[in-house]
C-alpha cells in the first residue's frame, strides 16, 4: 500500500500535528502495528479518516512512533506537513 510516513520520537503530553491538502487517513501506529500495516494485517492506531486538517493526535506514551498517512487504496496523491507539539 502506498504511504507516507514519519518515524517519531515522541514524549507524554506531546501533540502531533498534521496539515493535509485533502482527505486522507492518519494514522499513528508503534513498531509492531506499523510492520502489521505494512504486512496489511490486522493492526491498533491511534487517529482515522481525517476530513478536515489540521489533525492533532496526541501521543499515546512515551518512545518511538511512526505517523502513517495514506488514501485507503485509492489513486491520487496527499501532501502532508507534519510537526510536533512540545507538551
Amino acid at each position: 500500500m502506498n504511504h507516507l510516513y514519519k518515524e517519531l520520537e515522541l514524549l507524554p503530553g506531546d501533540i502531533v500535528q498534521v496539515i493535509l491538502d485533502k482527505q486522507a487517513n492518519v494514522r499513528l501506529l508503534d513498531s509492531s502495528n506499523y510492520e502489521n500495516y505494512k504486512r496489511g494485517l490486522r493492526h491498533r492506531y491511534y487517529g482515522g479518516l481525517a476530513k478536515q486538517s489540521p489533525v492533532n493526535i496526541p501521543a499515546p506514551s512515551a518512545g518511538k512512533w511512526y505517523l502513517v498517512i495514506d488514501l485507503g487504496g485509492y489513486s491520487g496523491q496527499v501532501r502532508a506537513s507534519v510537526s510536533v507539539i512540545n507538551g
